[in-house]
């Protein structure tokens, strides 16, 4: 079928453009052209993805059927991809705990989003792929996957009209954990140290913004951990209220301790969730045609696969940027 670009990982100051064959479906399987793929916060942790480089990343892509051995898509369909679906037959996935799920921790498409071509393995097809509406775009298609695992922690962690909830770090992962309380209902506190994302935790509906580096008396009933920062899981314990959950949505690179007996004596609770189930993709896909979470103004950068470098090296800053994105056509 002829050949097709690619972005090989090696680390985040080394993406390289290389070809590739254009992959071969099999039975129930479709090909998609990729149109827009997103530069996710954990395509940056260099400590946790050079252990499998080099590796053509990207999991967050919405693209064009061109090829179907799939009675269940036709080509030219506008699709989402999820890279990770679970087997809905394992204890994990009878119990709604489809994110524990093997199937899903194992299964990708092939080879990564950053192509010009994935081919999208049958149970991705059968559990993970998803026609875009009309008045989606290619590029908001690209939200749906982390909007989702935002979807997924609020309901974990109960976000409920008149909570306190406090979202630290005002990245895109911050953004839309701001956004999805704020259409709760909830109390909402940002907290970054960059003024270009405070202002932006405002935009997109926090009640109160601060910057992280002040002394703060802040009390939550939830905590969002949208920073691997030290300094803000160290502060999140001081800000959390009786009774009150720390959702750990981001991770620091090492350990950190937990004040034993504060959690025990103020019945305190700290989870954690990885990824999005097929349930909280769905929900994330309706909040964003109908309106309610608006992903297109989170969009700030979008390059050609081409100049993928760039948008590693914008993302990787953490300045004025909020979510990159890479199209194969722009």
């Amino acid at each position: 079928m002829g050949s097709m670009k690619v972005a090989v990982y090696y680390n985040n100051k080394d993406v390289r453009l290389e070809d590739r064959p254009i992959p071969k479906i099999k039975d129930g399987e479709i090909l998609v052209k990729v149109r827009s793929s997103g530069i996710c916060g954990t395509d940056l942790m260099e400590w946790y993805r050079i252990k499998k480089a080099p590796r053509v990343l990207g999991h967050e892509i919405a693209g064009e059927i061109v090829e179907s051995r799939s009675d269940q898509f036709e080509v030219g369909k506008r699709v989402f991809v999820s890279h990770h679906v679970p087997c809905n037959e394992c204890k994990y996935c009878l119990t709604g705990d489809h994110t524990a799920c093997e199937t899903l921790h194992k299964g990708n498409y092939d080879p990564g989003g950053f192509s010009e071509y994935v081919r999208v393995p049958k149970i991705n097809v059968e559990n993970g792929t998803y026609v875009l509406p009309h008045n989606v775009s290619y590029e908001e298609g690209t939200m749906i996957e982390p909007l989702a695992c935002v979807v997924r922690i609020q309901r974990i962690i109960g976000v409920k009209e008149g909570q306190t909830v406090l979202v630290m770090g005002c990245g895109i992962s911050g953004l839309m954990n701001i956004h999805l309380a704020k259409s709760k209902n909830a109390r909402v506190i940002a907290t970054d140290v960059v003024e270009y994302r405070l202002k932006k935790a405002k935009e997109f509906g926090a009640d109160e913004v601060y910057n992280a580096m002040e002394d703060l008396d802040i009390k939550a009933d939830k905590i969002i951990m949208c920073t691997g920062a030290m300094s803000a899981f160290e502060d999140a314990f001081r800000f959390i209220d009786k009774k009150g959950t720390i959702a750990l949505f981001a991770i620091p690179n090492k350990d950190f301790s937990i004040p034993v007996e504060d959690f025990w004596r103020n019945e305190l609770a700290i989870v954690s969730s990885y990824g999005a189930a097929p349930v909280d993709l769905e929900e994330s896909l309706e909040l964003i045609r109908n309106g309610t979470i608006n992903v297109k103004d989170m969009i700030s950068h979008n390059f050609r696969l081409e100049d993928i470098q760039k948008g590693f090296d914008i993302a990787g800053e953490a300045k004025d940027s909020l979510k990159v994105i890479v199209s194969t056509e722009i």
